[in-house]
C-alpha cells in the first residue's frame, strides 16, 4: 500500500484515468487524488460579462507581458553590467510608458474602474521595479 507522502509527491506523474482508478480503488485517498475545485471570488462569479473591457484588459495584458520581458532583459543585462545594459533599459522604460499611456486611457473610459482592479496593480508593481533597476544602475 502506498504511503500518503509517496503518492502525494506521485500525483503529478500519474494521468488522470490512474487518479480515477486509485481513488475508485482507496476511497479514504479521495483528498489526496482530486484536486480542490479552483473557485473565483465573488466579486469576479456576479461581474456581468462585458466584451469591450475584456478587449480592454486583454490589450493591456499583451503590453504588461512586453514591458516585463524588455524590463527582466533590462535587468539581467544590468546585473551583468554589460554594454547593453543601457540600452535595455531604456527598451524597458518605452515598453513601460506605452503600458502606462495604455492604461491611464483605458482608465478614463468606460468600465475604468474595473480595469484599475483588475490590471493597476502589475502595472504599479512593473513601475517599482523598473525604478529599482534604475537606482541600481545608478549605483554602479
Amino acid at each position: 500500500m502506498l504511503t500518503r507522502s509517496l503518492l502525494r509527491s506521485s500525483l503529478p506523474l500519474l494521468s488522470h484515468h490512474h487518479r480515477l482508478s486509485l481513488h475508485l480503488t482507496h476511497p479514504r485517498l479521495h483528498h489526496l487524488t482530486n484536486p480542490i475545485p479552483h473557485r473565483r471570488p465573488a466579486s469576479q462569479t456576479t461581474r456581468p460579462h462585458n466584451p469591450r473591457i475584456d478587449a480592454k484588459i486583454e490589450e493591456l495584458q499583451d503590453l504588461y507581458a512586453t514591458a516585463k520581458d524588455e524590463f527582466e532583459i533590462a535587468s539581467e543585462e544590468t546585473d551583468k553590467k554589460t554594454v547593453y545594459a543601457a540600452d535595455d533599459r531604456a527598451a524597458a522604460k518605452e515598453e513601460l510608458e506605452k503600458l502606462k499611456e495604455a492604461f491611464e486611457r483605458a482608465v478614463g473610459e468606460e468600465g475604468g474602474e474595473e480595469v484599475r482592479t483588475r490590471v493597476g496593480g502589475r502595472v504599479r508593481e512593473l513601475e517599482r521595479a523598473v525604478e529599482a533597476m534604475e537606482e541600481r544602475a545608478m549605483e554602479d
